[in-house]
């Protein structure tokens, strides 16, 4: 019977939820020695595909190891079914050496119930984001291992600028052991310098921009479409991907109009919960719940789905204009399709 050791890590803290990815490959390397390697994403790849490719043997490595991300969207019966079987596969062939691995991931902190049920329990874990005390010790604790020491305000500032996960901030945070001399100390304006002014833009950017409420709807536009172009120029960019970026950040986003739907207060617990543990998530989405509403939340989803189907369709010679229409619609129409109404300038 064919199977493999299942895992399922979610939740938003993605530089420990990557290390512990990471941990489990290189404890089956050292097991297996040759191993096939591979990442999908749960809205590009059949989850029928991937049981079929682990459950083929391979003609040059021991095992597979495959990364599922975008765990969240797995709810098919089948589907489940499919991955149960693996994992009771596993369960019943514990002294196996030679097992494949699949590894669900989430952004999210929960999934489908009976998927999670699939998951034996030792196998699953939620990375919650890190409070904001927690974040201060990582950064100052970082730059120390690294020979700097870091002033409280250029802290502050990092965790403005940053998106707040681990693997963001050390990304971000290396560029100062290129351009610094060891033992310096990092400040402010260095911070201002190293990471606000050369910021690499990504979905978050794009989110960020498009909901600042600071700005009146032309500037937004003008400001999102800038990003869009910044992206697109990069040597990683990826339609899909950025679709995929822009998905997470208004799910996230009706996530917030859902916890503040009822008349209840909502606790800290709930916030944590819900991965809104940070100060600045939490103006984020403040801001951004004022800028759509939950209905127009659900109408930006279902036109970035359209988006993205249409640009499978016509192909990448589209991609571009059909993104700026994108952008166009989630400012200036707030999700409504663009043949509807008429919109004046502010």
């Amino acid at each position: 019977m064919a199977f493999a050791h299942v895992y399922l890590f979610a939740g938003p803290e993605i530089g420990e939820r990557n290390s512990a990815v990471e941990s489990l490959r290189q404890q089956a390397r050292r097991t297996l020695q040759t191993l096939d390697e591979y990442t999908f994403y749960a809205h590009e790849t059949s989850v029928s595909d991937v049981v079929g490719l682990l459950c083929n043997e391979s003609l040059f490595a021991a095992a597979r190891f495959i990364v599922l991300k975008n765990a969240e969207l797995i709810k098919k019966k089948d589907d489940i079914a499919r991955i149960a079987a693996l994992s009771a596969g596993a369960e019943d062939t514990k002294g196996v050496a030679a097992a494949s691995v699949l590894v669900l991931v989430s952004d999210s902190v929960s999934v489908d119930k009976k998927l999670e049920a699939a998951v034996p329990k030792n196998n699953r874990k939620i990375f919650w984001e890190l409070f904001e005390n927690r974040k201060e010790q990582w950064l100052v604790s970082f730059f120390q291992r690294a020979g700097f020491s870091i002033e409280p305000e250029a802290v502050q500032t990092i965790l403005e600028l940053v998106e707040n996960n681990t693997d963001a901030l050390r990304t971000e945070c290396s560029r100062f052991m290129l351009c610094l001399e060891r033992g310096s100390r990092v400040t402010a304006a260095a911070v201002e310098q190293f990471i606000a002014h050369n910021r690499e833009e990504s979905p978050f950017t794009l989110f960020d921009a498009l909901s600042c409420t600071a700005d009146n709807s032309r500037h937004r536009l003008e400001t999102s479409l800038d990003i869009l172009h910044k992206i697109r120029l990069s040597k990683d960019s990826s339609s899909i991907q950025l679709l995929a970026g822009l998905t997470f950040c208004f799910r996230k986003l009706r996530q917030w109009h859902s916890l503040y739907a009822g008349q209840r207060g909502v606790s800290e617990f709930d916030l944590k919960k819900a991965g809104f543990s940070s100060k600045k998530a939490r103006t984020q989405y403040t801001a951004a719940a004022r800028m759509w509403s939950a209905a127009q939340t659900e109408a930006i989803l279902a036109l970035i789905a359209r988006t993205d189907m249409a640009m499978r369709t016509l192909g990448q010679a589209a991609e571009t204009t059909l993104l700026e229409l994108l952008l166009y619609s989630i400012v200036l129409k707030r999700g409504a399709m663009l043949e509807s109404v008429s919109y004046d300038w502010p």
